[in-house]
Parts: structure tokens; sequence; C-alpha cells
């Protein structure tokens, strides 16, 4: 969470900027102290300290100091290690799954109920009027992106994934206002993906970003969800970014699916029937 706050920072007003760097100079404190003196120690206005939680996507200050104890008092159990090429099955085991939990704690910690709420709305908005929901991605985010399609589309959603560059400029070019695109992006640098978001953008649909906070992604589009890891891009093939991505994802389609509501039931339990004849017994 204090990672995030301080990726965030430079992207803030001046006085906002000012209850962020009081926030990293002393964390616990902030967590217990009322909101007169966190904006008397800051320099700053009350409202300005709830505008700074809202800025970093939490709902309030209550919600800030919530997560903010919750991180500081519990952390995250794990650190990150690289896998080396000298190790043996068991270290790659216990990294490899150590990671991942750290990685999914951190997660629960940072998220913010706010922008996923504002997601959720946008693609229940898009379904209730029969408007577009597509989901792109590239590599590794491109298998996340068919996952997604394949999570909605059991919902009876209607849904498409694109993991090709020149299939998402396309679809983004035939987008319009109520039409609702999530883009997915380990790094939030891939050009394509860039250029298909701002295209979507351009013509009025709702973009959802699912990405690292402070990359040239996460500022495109008009719905951040961050999706922050200590994994580099330069060795093997990303491992928690995925899981992240998969389980943000799962996130989503959960409170749709809650949202929808028991006229669900009768389709998914048709759908199981249906598919009772494609297993031996």
């Amino acid at each position: 969470m204090l990672d995030r706050i301080k990726a965030s920072l430079s992207s803030l007003a001046p006085a906002e900027q000012r209850v962020g760097r009081l926030v990293l100079s002393d964390p616990r404190a902030f967590a217990s102290l009322p909101i007169t003196e966190l904006a008397s120690r800051s320099h700053v206005s009350k409202p300005t300290v709830v505008r700074f939680c809202r800025s970093v996507g939490y709902d309030g200050l209550s919600d800030f100091k919530l997560k903010l104890a919750g991180s500081v008092s519990e952390g995250v159990p794990f650190i990150h290690r690289s896998v080396d090429v000298d190790d043996k099955t068991g270290d790659v085991l216990v990294k490899v799954i150590d990671n991942t939990v750290a990685a999914f704690l951190k997660y629960r910690n940072d998220a913010s109920p706010l922008a996923i709420e504002k997601a959720v709305v946008a693609l229940l908005a898009a379904y209730h009027t029969g408007k577009r929901i597509e989901f792109f991605g590239v590599g590794n985010s491109g298998i996340v992106a068919q996952d997604a399609q394949h999570k909605f589309f059991r919902l009876g959603i209607q849904s498409i994934a694109y993991s090709d560059g020149h299939m998402q400029v396309m679809s983004a070019s035939l987008l319009g206002p109520g039409d609702c695109v999530v883009v997915i992006s380990n790094s939030g640098r891939t050009r394509d993906l860039m250029d298909a978001c701002d295209i979507a953008r351009k013509n009025g649909a709702t973009t959802i970003v699912v990405t690292a906070t402070a990359s040239p992604l996460a500022m495109a589009g008009h719905i951040h969800l961050a999706a922050d890891h200590p994994e580099g891009y330069d060795r093997y093939s990303p491992m928690v970014s995925r899981l992240l991505h998969l389980m943000i994802i799962d996130i989503l389609a959960t409170c749709v699916a809650l949202r929808i509501g028991p006229k669900l039931q009768p389709l998914l339990k048709e759908m199981k029937n249906n598919l009772r004849n494609k297993r031996y017994t």
C-alpha cells in the first residue's frame, strides 16, 4: 500500500502530496490520528485529507485508514524472491507459492473497492442495455482476456476477447457510448493496447484498465484497477502477474453475477445439466 502511495505521489495536487508524505513518514500514526490532527500536521484542510484518500483509490478516510492499519500491522509475510537457475525443485515450489500468496495478500490490503464498484457498474450497464463488452490483452494478458470472456459468457453475457493488436484496434474503432472494454496488461506499456484503449475512449466507450500503477495505460483508462506486484519482466514467464489478473477478473465476474441476481441460477443449472453428457460417470 505504501509503495502504491509513493508511486502515485507525483500525480497528485500539491496539497494532497503533503498528506501523502505524512502517510509515508509515519503510517502507524496516520492510521490512528483524527482528521483534525491529520489536516493540521499536513497543513491542509480536512476535505483535502479526504480527497487524498479518494485520489489514491479508496472510498474515503475511514476506508483508507482501515486498509492502512491492516497493511502496517499485518504486512505481507513473504518477500518476493526470484527463481534462480540453481534452485532445486523444492525451492522453486516454495518461491512460486510464497510469491503468489504475498501478491494476493498485498492486493487484498491495497485494492480499492471504489474502483472495483465503478467497473462493476459499467459492466452491468453495458449488459443491461445490450451494449458490447470486450476484453483486450496480449501475450500472457491475452490468456487472461480469454479467461475473462469465458467467465462472463457462462453468466449469459455476450462478450468477446481479442489478443491480436490489429483486431483490437479494429474492434475499438467500432465501439461507442455504452460499450465497455477491459484492457489487461502486466507492464501497462504495450503499444497496441495503448492505441486500442485510446481509440475506444475517443469513441465514447468506457475503458477499464487492469495494470500497474503509474504506467501509461493506468492513466489512459476511465477506471483503473491497480495490479501491482514486485515481479520483474526480464526473467522467465510472468507468473504472479497472470494469477493476480485472473483473481481481479474473478472478483469482477462474481460481483456482476451477484448483481444480476436469482435469474442466473436456472441458467447455470441448465448449463450444468447439459454438460453432464460430456463427462464420464
